[in-house]
């Protein structure tokens, strides 16, 4: 090494130590960090090139048929579909509802901190609380949809909403639009509060109405905002798994059964860890193909 080179390195270790009461601040972030991500992600690849069942004591190595059962798996295909399913539902009619609430919240009217409030709690309350509320409210025998829906003649029969293959996952996408409206509200309600009155001013002089305002003037200023409501939405939208386990278990029929809710049937139902780990990576593959949307979007909308 050259005395460059090594003056260099001594230098960066001076700094080091300099600083060695930041790096003791960090260490269990880090440690916690390379244990629970970066070792479980090593360790989970790993997996995936082997017969890993909890109860046997071998774990024999099988190459790449894991891969070959994953691509071959009617189950998994179904659970692709589950979930674009989901997606392409709760996605845009959440979205679409978050901001139709912005826009009514963005008026000057009566109590509208109350009312951002209320809309925004569905957010933060817990899941699973959420979860068992709904699927009381779905019961079949007892819930409150049933009730009202008898009461008002909408139906003659009480409907089963989460044990008829054709209500279970619409069941499940209004419970999780009711949850996501809330956040959505929020990042729109801050995009129109961004918007310069002046915009509007211009376009009320040219003549343009309500409906020319709002085409012309708010959707395209809230343009940055929808992409990344979307963005997200997918991404979590993949990722869906408290409802499901709460309220259907992934069926009737298998026909709420989501990519995570197969992942951790195949994990902790049937203990095969290493096809769980194969299903997992599959599923993040797909998570980095919209990132990589996601950047390439953005990229665009810069331009």
């Amino acid at each position: 090494m050259s005395g460059r080179g090594r003056g260099a390195r001594r230098g960066v270790l001076r700094v080091m130590w300099r600083e060695r009461s930041a790096y003791g601040f960090l260490a269990p972030g880090l440690i916690l960090f390379s244990i629970f991500t970066v070792f479980a992600l090593l360790f989970a690849f790993y997996l995936t090139f082997r017969e890993w069942n909890i109860l046997e004591p071998e774990k024999p190595f099988v190459g790449l048929q894991n891969y070959q059962d994953m691509v071959q798996d009617e189950d998994f295909r179904r659970s692709i579909i589950n979930t674009a399913y989901f997606t392409g539902a709760s996605v845009p009619l959440g979205m679409a509802l978050g901001l139709a609430v912005a826009l009514l919240l963005n008026q000057p009217i009566r109590g509208r901190g109350l009312l951002r409030t209320l809309y925004f709690l569905p957010n933060i309350t817990p899941f699973v609380v959420a979860a068992i509320i709904w699927k009381w409210l779905y019961n079949g025998d007892y819930g409150l949809f049933n009730f009202y829906l008898l009461k008002t003649h909408l139906i003659t029969q009480p409907l089963v909403w989460l044990s008829d293959k054709n209500l279970a996952m619409p069941a499940v996408v209004l419970m999780s639009v009711w949850a996501s409206v809330g956040f959505s509200m929020v990042v729109y309600l801050a995009a129109l509060q961004a918007i310069p009155n002046d915009l509007y001013e211009a376009a009320r002089i040219d003549g343009a109405g309500a409906w020319a305002r709002l085409r012309y003037v708010t959707l395209p200023m809230l343009a940055p905002s929808t992409l990344f409501l979307m963005v997200m939405g997918i991404i979590g939208s993949f990722q869906v798994f408290t409802q499901i386990y709460i309220m259907t278990s992934g069926g009737p029929l298998n026909r709420t059964t989501t990519m995570v809710y197969y992942i951790y049937e195949a994990a902790f139902k049937f203990y095969e860890m290493g096809y769980a780990s194969t299903l997992a990576y599959a599923l993040f593959l797909l998570l980095l193909v919209f990132t990589a949307l996601q950047l390439r979007l953005y990229r665009r909308a810069d331009l």
